[in-house]
């Protein structure tokens, strides 16, 4: 299928994901990198010359744990930027293309229902806040837009994503990845292991591969709405845990779980009636959290990424 896309983010672990999916289908796909295309500096985005019938905006400075509690205000400051030059790059250069960008789960209330007709209205967890409302600013720039030039958009809304080539370095991991390497050194370096919470707080994580899967599917059917992309289940980080003891046969009575350290939200568990509605089958193109954990914890020793 002929079509012009240019992607955000595209180096990062899910737009490595994405990228892939969207060569097997479209003609030109541009994702340049933030060293060849720095989106704080909106003269560079206006000097791109190409025309796109699709923008897929993936780009945030954010990292997992407590770093949007560490970094308030530089992540306002500079997700704030990078949101509205793309926005603004949009409207006044790339008026015809529809804009696809992702959403956060840090939006909804930790009490609340996790619907999408209240991503704006509910207050986030106060450690997410100012993530959590560029998210919120950057939806309503998209709305904004619609109203008053016509411009289409879609927005989804990922649970934790998952899956094998994550970007294990300097910057703090999500949860699951987190947890499989300490357990692994565990077993194989007989470290004491510990998790920070009392592992009771919930979480839904969704195979990066579903999550694009669904993604390019919903884009296809929907305008100008955001709908969340979730799993089918939520669990506690004490139930990972032991889904990953068992299939590493590990002890998980020698866990010690921190009560003391960052949690977060208790949960955050997607609603999934905008979705089941719109993509009946949904549920069944799901990867099942035993088959991706195991997936995911042999890419973790095939790569010895436990002893690094």
């Amino acid at each position: 299928m002929k079509k012009n896309i240019f992607i955000t983010g595209g180096s990062g672990f899910l737009g490595r994901y994405l990228v892939k999916k969207l060569k097997e289908k479209f003609n030109i796909i541009d994702h340049p990198t933030s060293s060849e295309v720095n989106l704080i500096d909106y003269n560079q985005l206006k000097s791109i010359s190409g025309k796109y019938d699709e923008i897929y905006h993936l780009a945030a400075w954010t990292q997992a744990g407590d770093f949007c509690l560490k970094n308030q205000g530089m992540q306002w400051i500079i997700n704030q930027q990078i949101n509205t030059n793309i926005i603004k790059w949009w409207q006044e250069c790339q008026e015809k293309a529809k804009f696809i960008f992702i959403g956060t789960s840090c939006c909804y209330s930790e009490n609340g229902t996790f619907e999408e007709d209240n991503y704006l209205n509910d207050i986030p967890h106060p450690s997410l806040l100012t993530y959590a409302m560029t998210k919120k600013m950057l939806l309503q720039g998209a709305i904004s837009c619609q109203n008053q030039f016509g411009m289409k958009w879609f927005s989804a809304v990922p649970s934790t994503l998952y899956g094998t080539d994550y970007h294990l370095d300097s910057r703090q991991s999500h949860f699951i990845f987190d947890l499989i390497k300490k357990i692994l050194r565990g077993k194989f370096l007989n470290e004491k292991v510990i998790l920070w919470g009392n592992g009771e707080q919930k979480r839904e994580i969704i195979h990066v591969d579903d999550f694009c899967n669904n993604l390019l599917h919903l884009n296809e059917k929907v305008d100008n709405q955001i709908i969340n992309i979730g799993a089918d289940k939520d669990y506690s980080i004490k139930e990972f845990a032991n889904k990953i003891c068992k299939i590493i046969d590990y002890d998980q009575n020698k866990i010690f779980y921190d009560s003391s350290k960052y949690t977060g939200a208790l949960h955050k568990k997607l609603s999934l009636k905008k979705i089941n509605k719109i993509i009946p089958s949904y549920k069944n193109s799901l990867t099942s959290i035993d088959s991706g954990l195991k997936e995911l914890i042999s890419w973790f020793v095939d790569m010895k990424l436990h002893t690094k």
